[in-house]
């Protein structure tokens, strides 16, 4: 089994943090619909499930959230 890596190096968990802070941003800030097309929200909805599908179809090792101790998700 390949070494578990910690979460901070997924593309996966990257990808999610990424989009989940621009959410709170928005929904807080109002900062980004001016420049976003009116469907964004809809591509965003169909788009990040088959982003994160794709992105775990290539995933070969564990993450884990801890230090060297802790034990990898599977």
């Amino acid at each position: 089994m390949n070494e578990p890596k910690p979460w901070w190096k997924s593309k996966t968990m990257r990808l999610n943090v990424a989009v989940g802070v621009l959410a709170v941003i928005e929904a807080n800030m109002h900062l980004l619909q001016p420049y976003l097309p009116v469907n964004f929200y809809v591509a965003i909805a169909f788009g990040l499930p088959i982003l994160n599908v794709g992105l775990r179809v290539v995933t070969s090792q564990p993450i884990t959230f801890g230090g060297a101790s802790a034990q990898p998700l599977e």
